[in-house]
């Protein structure tokens, strides 16, 4: 039987799902582009569900994202966020945040100062921003506020011992009780998203109530691993609140976490109703650019799709997610084999120091763009005027020790919508570069 490809035609593609893609769809539909997306399950479900803008650098910790930077550009003159205007990163942070708490998982507007974020472990890392059912545990550490930390028999991700163990010295008002959760009493292992999902009936969470508040006599803060509902997490949590009458704080766990997945199923859930087309659990098996856009090839259930679009955006991630690839000697771009930046030889991909300040060599690779975010030759010429390139493929940045993993994502994101808006607006922008036809090899 000959099935017949089906064909969808776009003004832009972005391949990938992860947050960096999720950015570029939410501007794509600000700037009134109609987009259609493809990815697989993206990296998304494996954040704390924080944004982070620039935290660290060679081992210092900064409380001033901006000092950072500043800092970032003396050593590392070519890192993404080098290539951005301050206040051009500003509102792309901001607009990101902003459309979120307008699709329903609200979140802290960025301020000039990060955060010290509470991670499963019982540590703090700097952060920008993050979801506002975690805001009071700033609060709570900072005042050393009478705090109470729940955990769960048989829950895996999050241990309250080890969070109040490793906390109790810089917190001494910290406690920590443990809990069956309501309809699991058999002690069987327990697993965040099914605790987040039993959360979204309200008799669950009644019941929950009910377990946990002959508990807080005195406490002023109640600590819960993320679990307070996958849809709608405010209202779940300002209900919490309500029933127990104490502030109450969601803490991440280890990943995948419900606030990662909170934001998949929420983009899955509003792009549709938008300009996106949106085609998740999917991965693009080739590509090509010709003179007119790009044409992406990919097969579902029902056999082979095209889609044909305009521009396209290479939001495709690192190694885990599929953008880079790892050889024998040396490191590849999946899809087209763009050049990558790289250490010269196999034996510069590590430092002899595992926790070395400057990091290792390998989380610096990734693909080159031009002030456009265009992907460059290996002549340093842009391969296409209808190619992007964004987020952690990028290189010269090492997005984990210095994190700044989402203001690259989001901030490159803003910028190359805004390229794909002004090529599809205006065909002049369509002059320099290479002509004819690049192709992804057939897989």
């Amino acid at each position: 039987m000959i099935r017949e490809t089906r064909k969808i035609k776009s003004q832009l593609a972005i391949i990938g799902t992860g947050l960096a893609g999720l950015a570029a769809g939410i501007f794509a539909t600000e700037q009134g582009i109609k987009t259609t997306q493809v990815g697989h399950t993206g990296s998304v479900t494996y954040t704390t569900g924080y944004l982070d803008l620039f935290g660290s650098l060679s081992g210092q910790q900064y409380s001033d994202p901006w000092q950072g930077v500043d800092e970032l550009k003396k050593e590392y003159p070519n890192h993404p966020l080098c290539q951005i205007d301050r206040e051009e990163i500003n509102v792309a942070m901001s607009l990101f945040v902003e459309k979120l708490t307008e699709m329903g998982v609200g979140y802290l507007k960025p301020g000039s100062k990060n955060l010290d974020a509470l991670l499963p472990s019982g540590v703090c890392k700097p952060t920008i921003s993050m979801p506002l059912t975690m805001a009071a545990g700033i609060r709570a550490k900072k005042t050393n506020a009478s705090t109470l930390i729940i955990d769960f028999i048989g829950l895996q991700g999050f241990s309250g011992v080890e969070f109040v163990a490793n906390l109790k010295p810089s917190w001494p008002e910290l406690s920590n009780k443990r809990l069956q959760f309501p309809g699991m009493e058999s002690g069987q292992q327990l697993f965040p998203e099914v605790m987040a999902r039993s959360l979204e009936v309200p008799e669950n969470r009644r019941k929950l109530a009910e377990l946990i508040k002959p508990l807080i006599n005195g406490f002023e803060y109640l600590g819960l691993p993320a679990i307070l509902g996958i849809h709608l997490p405010d209202e779940v949590h300002r209900e919490m609140e309500g029933l127990l009458g104490i502030k109450v704080f969601e803490i991440p766990t280890m990943p995948p976490s419900v606030a990662g997945i909170r934001l998949r199923e929420i983009f899955e859930q509003r792009f549709p109703a938008q300009l996106i087309t949106l085609i998740p659990q999917h991965k693009v098996e080739k590509l090509e650019l010709t003179d007119g856009g790009a044409r992406l090839f990919f097969k579902d259930p029902f056999g082979d799709v095209e889609i044909e679009s305009q521009a396209v955006i290479l939001a495709t991630g690192r190694f885990l997610s599929g953008g880079l690839a790892a050889g024998q000697q040396s490191i590849r771009e999946s899809l087209l084999n763009i050049p990558v930046s790289q250490p010269k030889g196999r034996d510069d991909w590590y430092s002899e120091k595992y926790f070395a300040p400057e990091g290792h060599g390998i989380n610096r690779a990734g693909v080159e763009v031009d002030d456009n975010f265009r992907p460059l030759d290996e002549d340093g010429r842009p391969l296409s005027n209808r190619l992007f390139a964004i987020g952690t493929v990028l290189a010269n940045q090492d997005w984990v020790r210095q994190r700044c993993g989402a203001a690259i994502s989001i901030s490159t994101a803003y910028q190359a919508v805004k390229r794909v808006a002004g090529l599809i607006l205006d065909s002049t922008i369509d002059s320099p570069g290479k002509s004819g036809k690049i192709s992804s090899p057939a897989r």
